[in-house]
């Protein structure tokens, strides 16, 4: 099932490229069949903002997501005839501020954001996806001389950001499970039992209301042999029943459906079986998911097997 949950442009994100439109239109050349749309949610400190955004105020970051919901319902009516656009947001976790600011921003919009992919790339208030010297800048935020491994101490944190966001809000795709570990792909969760907990306690609370994970293949772009998660996680995951869908988590037209065919095999190495994709729905699978009109639907068959994949082979 060609499916992606998770994308962004650079007409609302500035370290993106491409129009919205421009990333639709590719998703309908390639032959996906769904396709999400999901800008960052404004930030609330000027402090939080990127180099790349210098000069912009509060309100304009406001401003852009709400063009931002409106030109994707645009879309996704225009060209319904040719893919299911799903229209939905990808979370940040900075402060409390950013959460409870998230809630306001879901009650004002209703149901014109029918998902979330609930994703953390902050901790301790500094970004730990935007280059090495500034993950590190957050490591060594819980260096001290009372805490002799500063990294234990950083993965616990970002894994209880994590939980904490998911009972706030229960987002519908967890994104990027394991992105705290960018810069260092070969680590693995084993040698760190107390991050270890807390990856079985986040992902039992995600399977509990019903949310999927996504395998999110930027981590190849980003010099992984595997997607996000890796496959630690996956196992973990996949001992708790957990349900698996597709982002490609593309930053652009040029991005769309970028390392999909490392992506299946990927799946397929990993034992994933099934997928599962949004759909938009009156009724429910009996999880949380629905109340915002989306509901998670199995792929039927064997999904690897769709024609889609075999031109992606070629890519």
């Amino acid at each position: 099932m060609p499916v992606s949950h998770h994308s962004h442009s650079g007409q609302f994100c500035k370290h993106a490229a491409g129009t919205l439109e421009e990333v639709v239109l590719e998703a309908i050349r390639q032959g996906f069949r769904t396709y999400g749309l999901t800008e960052h949610v404004p930030r609330h400190r000027l402090d939080d903002l990127y180099p790349e955004e210098e000069g912009m105020s509060l309100d304009s970051l406001k401003s852009q997501f709400d063009a931002f919901l409106t030109e994707a319902h645009r879309l996704k009516e225009k060209y319904a005839d040719q893919i299911t656009l799903l229209v939905g947001l990808e979370t940040e976790y900075i402060t409390e501020t950013d959460l409870t600011a998230l809630e306001s921003l879901l009650s004002e919009h209703g149901k014109r954001i029918e998902y979330i992919v609930g994703s953390v790339h902050h901790v301790a208030g500094i970004p730990i996806d935007f280059d090495r010297p500034t993950f590190d800048k957050a490591l060594a935020s819980f260096s001290s001389t009372t805490n002799p491994d500063p990294m234990a101490a950083f993965l616990n944190a970002y894994f209880d950001a994590q939980y904490t966001l998911m009972q706030r809000v229960q987002p519908e795709v967890i994104g990027h499970l394991d992105l705290c570990r960018l810069y260092n792909p070969t680590l693995r969760f084993c040698d760190y039992p107390d991050a270890l907990a807390r990856i079985r306690r986040n992902v039992r609370y995600a399977v509990e209301y019903g949310a999927l994970f996504e395998l999110n293949a930027a981590a190849f772009r980003k010099g992984w042999d595997a997607a996000y998660p890796a496959e630690d996680v996956v196992e973990i995951i996949r001992e708790n029943a957990g349900r698996f869908t597709l982002s490609d988590d593309s930053h652009g037209p040029h991005a769309v459906g970028l390392n999909y065919s490392r992506l299946v095999e990927y799946a397929r190495r990993v034992g994933i079986d099934e997928l599962w994709v949004l759909a938009p729905s009156s009724v429910t699978d009996g999880s949380n998911l629905g109340r915002r009109g989306l509901a998670a639907h199995r792929v039927p068959g064997q999904w690897w097997e769709d024609p889609f994949w075999q031109g992606k082979a070629q890519t």
